[in-house]
């Protein structure tokens, strides 16, 4: 019988690669960048938006589902590709991130975690069985290991973390029961190579089909963070998709992919438009200045978006003053978009055999303006 989830690598240049992740629901093609959907939406999009844009996956948050409406009720409901209407490969990610987050009310044993709901103070306990009934609940395609996140820079909350990661990863695959759902395994070891390298093996050690690169984009510097991607991707097996989690700046993806990673997430780009922020080639643009008041360009003059095609940085600013809620959904559109571009862009360029002077010539254009 055909295997659920099988990765083929196309084309190689350098250590970026372009490949595709075969999935129940469909191929993803890699490198690929995936908006986060949190509550089962991607916020301000439809699914009909995302499929306009090229969008093939989507991930969705296990620790905000849980709490709201429940996994029962997703389930009960056909399961998240039915429920919020994507019939493409969906992530979920395990809770972890989210619960680690929460340091204030939020206490860490050898078992798992109790937590304290954001929504209303309620008690709850994650353990890696329970991150896996309720993954298996929602009905992901890729579903995430239960790890420890831990402070970058604190090398014995580390060293703590990733034992209890690596004891938690195994717990995970004994307790997972789905074939038609890939569990990805989660490297961590904040910015310390020894770690690092000692994770990543660990976790390569145990079969999962696919890998998860966690703790980065949390406080280290851009330095930190390809260093420990460097290392990390060095002990991971080939033959196997590679995931940064919660990246997706332009810079950021492009010094991943050069360094052999395959998927990216970030609620970086939909975050910005509610901010009143697009991305862009060339850098972020705060459209909320007034210099924008009489501006007839789009927002980038070479995107093809419906944002750009359609409207003037002119009218979006009008958007935000008048805090009309169109305004979070064309910069959405538009913010997406680039990054959606770039990663094919991207993936051309590698089967070309020219990805490195693709992403000298985009990084050297491109400037970081904040909002």
């Amino acid at each position: 019988m055909k295997p659920w989830f099988t990765f083929d690598i196309l084309a190689q240049d350098g250590r970026a690669r372009a490949g595709i992740f075969h999935t129940p629901h469909g191929d993803i093609p890699t490198p690929i960048f995936a908006p986060v959907g949190t509550q089962a939406t991607v916020k301000s999009l439809t699914p009909a938006h995302l499929e306009e844009l090229g969008a093939n996956l989507v991930l969705a948050n296990t620790y905000h589902l849980y709490l709201r409406p429940g996994a029962d009720l997703v389930a009960e409901m056909g399961g998240l590709h039915h429920f919020m209407q994507w019939p493409h490969p969906i992530l979920t990610d395990s809770g972890g991130f989210q619960v680690f987050s929460l340091s204030q009310i939020r206490k860490i044993d050898s078992d798992g975690v109790t937590f304290k709901s954001h929504i209303d103070g309620s008690s709850h306990r994650f353990t890696p069985e329970i991150a896996i009934e309720i993954q298996e609940k929602l009905g992901a395609d890729i579903v995430m290991a239960f790890d420890e996140c831990a402070t970058p820079h604190d090398r014995t909350y580390n060293e703590r973390a990733i034992q209890r990661t690596h004891l938690w990863a195994e717990r995970c695959l004994r307790a997972k029961t789905r074939q038609d759902q890939a569990l990805f395994g989660i490297v961590q070891g904040g910015v310390f190579k020894d770690l690092r390298e000692q994770s990543a093996q660990f976790i390569a050690s145990l079969g999962f089909p696919g890998h998860a690169i966690g703790g980065l984009s949390v406080g280290e510097t851009k330095d930190e963070m390809k260093a420990m991607i460097d290392c990390t991707v060095a002990v991971l097996p080939e033959n196997k998709p590679r995931y940064l989690m919660g990246v997706g700046t332009p810079e950021d993806l492009l010094n991943g992919i050069q360094r052999g990673v395959d998927i990216f997430d970030c609620v970086l780009p939909t975050r910005l438009a509610r901010h009143q922020a697009a991305m862009t080639r060339n850098g972020r643009i705060n459209l909320m200045n007034s210099g924008h008041a009489r501006d007839p360009k789009p927002i980038d003059e070479t995107c093809p978006c419906y944002t750009c095609q359609k409207f003037s940085r002119a009218y979006l600013r009008h958007l935000i003053v008048a805090k009309e809620m169109l305004a979070a959904t064309l910069i959405s559109i538009h913010n997406l978009a680039t990054l959606l571009i770039l990663v094919r862009e991207a993936r051309t360029a590698i089967q070309a055999g020219n990805f490195t002077a693709y992403a000298n010539h985009y990084l050297s254009n491109y400037y970081q303006v904040e909002p």
